[in-house]
C-alpha cells in the first residue's frame, strides 16, 4: 500500500492522484479506460504532444481552452488552419504557446484525415498497438508497442509524438490497465476493458 494515495473516501488509488485535487476525477472516470472515438483519441493525442516538457496538470487544467480554442480537437476543423489561426493561437493566454506545438498540432490534423482514408478510422490504427505482456503497472515509461507506434507515426509524417508520449497516450486511452494493483478504479477499468468492442 506504500505505494498508493487513500483517497478522501478511504480507498486507495494510483499515487498520482495525490498530486492535485482534479487528478481523482481525472482518474477515477477517464484515465485507463477504453475509446474507440478518433475526436477523443485525436484530443488525448494532441494534449500529450502539448505537455512535452511540462506536468499533466498544467495541460487538464487548460483542458476546456484548447478545445475552445481547436474547435474541440475535430481534425477536419483543424486540418484547414492556417497562419491566421497560428497567430491567433499564439495570442491565447488559455493554452501553451508554443508555436512548434501548435504547427504540429495541425500538421497532424492533416495526417489524421489520411489515416482515417487508409485505415478506416484513427481507432483502427492505434488499437492494432494494444500490448500483449504487460510490466508491473507504472514501472515503465516506454514498451516495444509505443516505441512501434512512435515509428511508424514518424513515418507518416506526424510530429511531437515519440516513444513516452506513445506510452502515455496508451495508459490513458486504455489499450492497457496500468492502474496500480491495490487501485480500487482497476476492477473497474479491467470489466470495461473485456466489454470494449476493439474496433477492426
Amino acid at each position: 500500500m506504500d505505494n498508493d494515495f487513500i483517497a478522501p473516501d478511504g480507498h486507495p488509488r494510483c499515487k498520482w492522484c495525490g498530486g492535485a485535487a482534479e487528478f481523482l476525477p481525472y482518474h477515477d472516470n477517464e484515465w485507463g479506460f477504453p475509446v474507440d472515438d478518433d475526436q477523443r483519441l485525436f484530443e488525448k493525442l494532441c494534449l500529450e504532444s502539448f505537455q512535452s516538457g511540462l506536468s499533466w496538470r498544467t495541460i487538464l487544467n487548460k483542458r476546456d481552452n484548447f478545445r475552445a480554442a481547436f474547435h474541440r480537437f475535430d481534425f477536419h476543423q483543424v486540418a484547414s488552419f492556417n497562419e491566421d489561426d497560428v497567430q491567433r493561437l499564439l495570442q491565447d493566454a488559455g493554452i501553451i504557446r508554443h508555436r512548434g506545438k501548435i504547427e504540429a498540432t495541425i500538421n497532424n490534423a492533416q495526417r489524421a484525415k489520411e489515416m482515417v482514408e487508409q485505415e478506416g478510422s484513427l481507432a483502427a490504427f492505434f488499437w492494432r498497438y494494444e500490448p500483449t505482456e504487460l510490466a508491473t503497472p507504472q514501472t515503465q515509461t516506454t514498451s516495444p508497442e509505443s516505441v512501434a507506434m512512435a515509428k511508424e507515426l514518424k513515418k507518416r509524417g506526424w510530429k511531437f509524438f515519440g516513444p513516452t508520449t506513445a506510452f502515455a497516450f496508451m495508459q490513458a486511452m486504455g489499450l492497457l490497465n496500468d492502474h496500480s494493483l491495490n487501485c480500487i478504479t482497476r476492477e473497474r477499468l479491467e470489466q470495461s476493458r473485456q466489454q470494449f468492442q476493439r474496433p477492426g
